[in-house]
């Protein structure tokens, strides 16, 4: 797992902003949709300065280059001072097409998408919506270990009422992770997480886990 933490820093230097896809809470993985048929199960921690919080995905596919995605997981959040923290529920959901693979005449793997999440608690409610894309590169022999840099940015309106305060934003968080296909059912993940243009989130966040295809 250090290796892959210490990877995903070294892709977060060197990979330049290309377009990303479509998670509201994360990118979770490359731009490579799940199969048609298919299914992948993720399990996921993320931290940031005022922010703990755990998330699960389905993904399912039922056609060529289209598939879809239900996230859903509780986070721990310190609002700041005079506020208490929250436990606030996650929940969102998203679709993605994939545009192009990896071949001999283009480098990467990209993929579009919309999706939408709300999250809430006691007196704290945001919803957030917008488009994505993300763009990847696996690397690696066949029947190996593969690793698969991606980068994501999407473009978000989130709308907010929290602690009787009312008001809207348009965020850019930029996604810069790595995940390890250590086995066919079996993969790592480490993503930082830019918040670029965000007045509720912190500016850096970072997430680790684990992507089970089934």
């Amino acid at each position: 797992m250090k290796s892959i933490l210490a990877a995903a820093w070294v892709i977060a230097a060197l990979v330049p902003a290309v377009p990303a896809r479509a998670q509201v809470f994360g990118q979770y993985t490359g731009a490579t949709v799940t199969p048609a048929n298919g299914h992948v199960f993720g399990a996921y921690l993320n931290v940031s300065e005022h922010v703990v919080g755990g998330l699960a995905q389905l993904r399912l596919s039922f056609y060529p280059n289209l598939d879809f995605g239900f996230h859903g997981g509780i986070s721990r959040i310190d609002p700041g001072p005079g506020v208490g923290t929250r436990t606030t529920v996650r929940l969102g959901g998203d679709l993605r097409y994939q545009l192009t693979g990896l071949s001999p005449t283009f480098p990467a793997d990209m993929a579009i998408g919309a999706s939408l999440a709300v999250e809430t608690s006691d007196n704290y409610k945001v919803f957030s919506l917008g488009p994505s894309a993300v763009a990847s590169r696996t690397m690696g022999t066949e029947g190996g270990t593969r690793f698969i840099p991606y980068a994501g940015l999407a473009l978000l309106f989130s709308s907010r009422d929290a602690f009787g305060v009312q008001d809207s934003d348009i965020s850019l968080p930029l996604r810069l992770g790595l995940e390890a296909r250590v086995a066919p059912e079996f993969r790592l993940i480490a993503e930082m997480q830019l918040f670029i243009t965000d007045r509720y989130n912190d500016d850096i966040g970072f997430v680790t886990g684990v992507n089970l295809p089934f």
